[in-house]
């Protein structure tokens, strides 16, 4: 069973704020099963987009994992522009969907699974 998107999200949150990192929900998704796209803000200008992994990548012998892969700056961080950019075209998609925003100068993301 997978938790709730909404269960996840906090969690993932108080993680981050252990770590030392801020992060805050900018945008509420569905509560049961909304998609979930993480910012690393890097704090320069620049981000990363994590978002749900495709279809595929899941793994069969635990899949109520969720897994995720970069949506934007593949090869690097991105122009902040750039993720919002990608994060519009995401929510004209799905509009129930979740976006969550850490800060990191280092880019630390702390997803546990990260498929490329």
């Amino acid at each position: 069973m997978r938790l709730k998107s909404s269960i996840w999200v906090a969690a993932y949150i108080r993680r981050c704020n252990i770590e030392g990192a801020s992060a805050v929900v900018r945008k509420r998704g569905a509560e049961e099963a909304g998609a979930i796209f993480i910012i690393v803000n890097r704090l320069d200008g620049t981000a990363v987009l994590y978002g749900p992994a495709p279809q595929a990548a899941f793994d069969d012998d635990m899949p109520a994992d969720r897994s995720f892969s970069v949506v934007a700056g593949r090869d690097g961080p991105v122009p902040e522009a750039d993720v919002e950019t990608r994060l519009q075209k995401e929510m004209r998609f799905d509009p129930d969907l979740w976006i969550v925003e850490s800060e990191d100068r280092a880019g630390r993301h702390f997803l546990d699974s990260i498929v490329a």
